[in-house]
């Protein structure tokens, strides 16, 4: 053998071993399998009882969206949540790490990489039909999880609208679409929510936030290899005059029930004549700093999932003491339309206790405020 097929050989070789290597570095696609179900819960927004931000007791501009009234409800509503559950019995709640308190009222986190798919056994324990409809990954009609007239029957609409007690189980594959582009970060974020009665599913508090990975970028527990922290936020403004729950609430919360005015807006159901007062300006469904507040430390690689709500809406999302980079861009704000979904990366600097709110004035006022802390740097961080 000449010098040169040898040479031709040992690369052909050593082609196959890099092949073979890279092969056994990226893990097999594989089926990811969440048991959620839609609960029905008595919701406080401002479990504290008083203003966080301030410091203070609510004040003339906080109590009517935090204390009940004449033709106003208070901080406590029941709602309807997606909570994870650790088999299909559904009897047994997947506790929350302390890391993850801060998700509020969202559902839990559905996690994936390219090329696997994702199974949801999905419950309703709420009195009303629901359903579990997806952003970003695939799906056929019988796992779309949304009502309307697109010419399907049978099995094809059996999860458009769960009834009560009724089960189904919503497969999802996850094509390359669902994850990050070459200019991307690591991770793509989406969302899912209940697509019955959407505006009214929704405010009644039925969504919660995926994250989907490319492929060979997520650790065993299905986190990003090159992030330290994840915070999930929802800028989410709801309409307690239009949710599924509303005649229920008005019944069981308001000062005078009898007082109320049923109204219909462009279609919209809702209450009148006070409208702002039944708005609830939070953050994962947290009003005035009420919401658990992230910790994480200097130098850390943490990576924020910043996502809207359905009503008319628009968010300035804005952290104090820190930037993000959003979109190659480097910034302390970020925008957020209705539906709206977006990653911030952050490399904190600066320690201490920092806001974190909505730059929208109304929204500032009516409570979408929170806190972030920075703590030293540990001996440990990588």
């Amino acid at each position: 053998m000449n010098s040169r097929r040898l040479f031709a050989a040992v690369a052909l070789l050593a082609a196959g071993a890099l092949v073979w290597i890279a092969a056994r570095a990226t893990p097999a696609p594989q089926t990811r399998v969440y048991y959620i179900a839609a609960d029905e819960v008595e919701w406080d927004y401002a479990p504290a009882g008083r203003d966080l931000i301030s410091g203070q007791p609510f004040d003339s501009v906080s109590r009517p969206f935090t204390e009940a009234g004449p033709r106003r409800m208070g901080r406590r509503v029941v709602k309807a949540l997606y909570r994870e559950y650790s088999d299909s019995t559904f009897r047994t709640l997947t506790p929350r790490p302390p890391e993850w308190e801060h998700l509020g009222f969202l559902g839990p986190v559905i996690r994936a990489e390219v090329g696997d798919t994702i199974r949801v056994v999905f419950r309703n324990n709420a009195r009303f039909p629901v359903s579990v409809h997806p952003h970003g990954v695939f799906y056929d009609k019988d796992d779309e999880g949304a009502l309307y007239e697109d010419g399907t029957s049978g099995a094809d609409k059996a999860d458009d609208g769960l009834p009560t007690g009724g089960t189904h189980v919503y497969t999802w594959p996850v094509p390359e679409r669902a994850g990050p582009t070459a200019h991307e970060t690591s991770t793509a974020f989406w969302m899912y929510h209940s697509h019955v009665h959407e505006v009214e599913d929704v405010n009644a508090g039925l969504l919660g936030p995926m994250i989907i990975g490319r492929r060979g970028a997520l650790r065993p527990d299905g986190t990003p290899k090159d992030v330290d922290r994840e915070i999930v936020m929802g800028f989410i403004e709801v309409d307690e005059g239009s949710s599924l729950y509303t005649d229920h609430n008005v019944q069981t919360y308001w000062g005078t029930p009898d007082s109320v005015v049923r109204t219909v807006v462009f279609g919209t159901p809702g209450l009148g004549p006070d409208g702002a007062a039944h708005f609830r300006e939070t953050m994962n469904g947290f009003l005035y700093g009420n919401g658990p507040m992230p910790q994480m430390r200097v130098g850390e690689r943490v990576r924020w999932y910043i996502m809207g709500s359905t009503n008319f809406e628009f968010h300035a999302p804005h952290w104090h003491g820190n930037v993000v980079d959003i979109d190659q861009m480097r910034t302390d704000v970020a925008a957020i339309l209705p539906m709206g979904m977006a990653i911030a990366d952050m490399t904190p600097d600066n320690p201490g206790v920092w806001l974190f709110h909505c730059h929208v004035g109304a929204h500032l006022l009516m409570g979408m405020q929170g806190r972030y802390e920075v703590l030293p740097t540990s001996p440990t961080t990588r």
